[in-house]
């Protein structure tokens, strides 16, 4: 795999065939978690395909031209022409494959996929989701000389790891970066000896067996599970989100704060995330408008009177978003005021949307006992419904979830089952 700059654009992609070109950045998370993915298909497709990676901080005004608004972003060219869809952001592995399949014979896929060589590991406890719950249970269980593997989508951290700050956390007395943080966590975690396959895809959960498929060719059994998945963001559900994520609609401030200096933006909602989140947009960017559609934040009172005391943002309250338009270099988010019915159109040069989680159960909601919410329901012990499958951290059902309560969740799991094994 290669490394290129804007220089050499013209001859490595537009003169090369058949390219796959990845736009990444540093300080990013989901950078990190694409990179082995892309780093692996390079080896199972690089005879027909060419890998190329790219710095964006770097390369600014190539990206804009290619209108590369986040990071990271994958871009496939043949014979000079782009092709197959863009992707950004949480990039998985199943869609890269599906875009570069597109790119090949149907005859000369099939070559390339069958010298994928199915494979089976056997673990005493399977931790699904590398969030602190996770990385704590991983912990305590190899503490305890119980042999444990992490399964993640991602790079160990969960959400904490796309913060940018964590000033709550004890014995630090100075506020800490969330992917140093989360990194440390992960680091201690894993010099302790729990196993580590993180950056896959988990292409199939059976909690009745305690198997898990990651990459389509490997099985992972154990006796008991922890699921750990944690929460997404949230949605709008209004017209253009979909077609413009990634190009000029970023869910992670962390990732795309740095490319809108002296710049103006826009951000969708009014609890923490979406008010500590602005503040610290507001480092780089100009102007920051708030769309919230209550009357005053939701955020912590700490939060609030850093907002209210910045010069750089302003609000709308009882305002809420309708529609997303790309209108050249410009991101237009058409708003109504709730209480006049009345539509306006903000113009800004990106948006950030913060309007809350959503649990990650998809793969084994049916299997689980949910509460309305659909977040799974444990006992004191961290116990699922499911006979071995205990639940942790911000994907179960409880009245606050933050990092020190993930933690205290995989503390007890962890503890509950190394008694269980032993």
């Amino acid at each position: 795999m290669k490394e290129i700059n804007a220089d050499e654009f013209q001859k490595e992609v537009l003169e090369s065939g058949k390219v796959v070109l990845d736009f990444y950045s540093t300080e990013c998370p989901p950078c990190e978690a694409v990179a082995p993915k892309f780093e692996g298909l390079a080896i199972l497709y690089g005879n027909d395909i060419k890998f190329l990676k790219i710095y964006r901080q770097q390369n600014r005004d190539l990206a804009e031209q290619l209108g590369v608004k986040s990071s990271p972003t994958l871009l496939f060219f043949n014979n000079g022409e782009q092709v197959a869809e863009s992707l950004s952001g949480g990039i998985k592995r199943s869609d890269i494959i599906s875009n570069l399949d597109s790119m090949l014979s149907a005859s000369r896929v099939n070559e390339i996929k069958a010298d994928i060589k199915p494979t089976i590991s056997d673990f005493d406890v399977l931790i699904l989701g590398a969030g602190p719950g996770g990385l704590t249970a991983g912990l305590y269980l190899c503490q305890a000389k119980v042999n444990t593997v992490l399964i993640d989508i991602a790079l160990p951290g969960g959400q904490v790891s796309t913060t940018h700050e964590v000033s709550n956390y004890p014995g630090f007395i100075e506020p800490q970066k969330g992917f140093m943080l989360s990194h440390n966590m992960s680091e201690q975690t894993k010099l302790c000896g729990t196993a580590y396959k993180v950056a896959v895809d988990v292409s199939m959960v059976d909690l009745d067996k305690k198997e898990v498929v990651i990459d389509e060719f490997e099985t992972i059994r154990a006796k008991r599970i922890i699921i750990g998945t944690g929460t997404s963001p949230n949605l709008i559900g209004i017209p253009g989100e979909k077609e413009y994520k990634g190009k000029g609609i970023s869910y992670c401030a962390t990732c795309d704060a740095k490319y809108y200096g002296d710049k103006e933006v826009v951000v969708i909602g009014g609890g923490n995330s979406a008010v500590e989140e602005a503040d610290f947009i507001s480092k780089f960017a100009s102007k920051i408008t708030m769309v919230h559609q209550f009357d005053k934040f939701t955020a912590n009172m700490t939060a609030q009177e850093k907002i209210f005391a910045n010069p750089k943002i302003t609000t709308l309250f009882e305002h809420e978003p309708r529609a997303i338009i790309k209108n050249g270099d410009k991101m237009e988010v058409e708003v109504e005021n709730l209480k006049t019915s009345e539509r306006t159109r903000l113009i800004s040069d990106g948006i950030f949307i913060f309007i809350g989680m959503k649990p990650n159960v998809d793969l084994f909601k049916n299997k689980l006992e949910l509460d309305s919410w659909g977040y799974i329901k444990t006992n004191e012990d961290m116990q699922t419904s499911v006979a071995g499958v205990y639940a942790v951290g911000d994907v179960i059902s409880k009245k606050y979830r933050q990092i020190t309560t993930a933690v205290a969740d995989g503390t007890i799991a962890a503890i509950s089952i190394a008694k269980e094994l032993n």
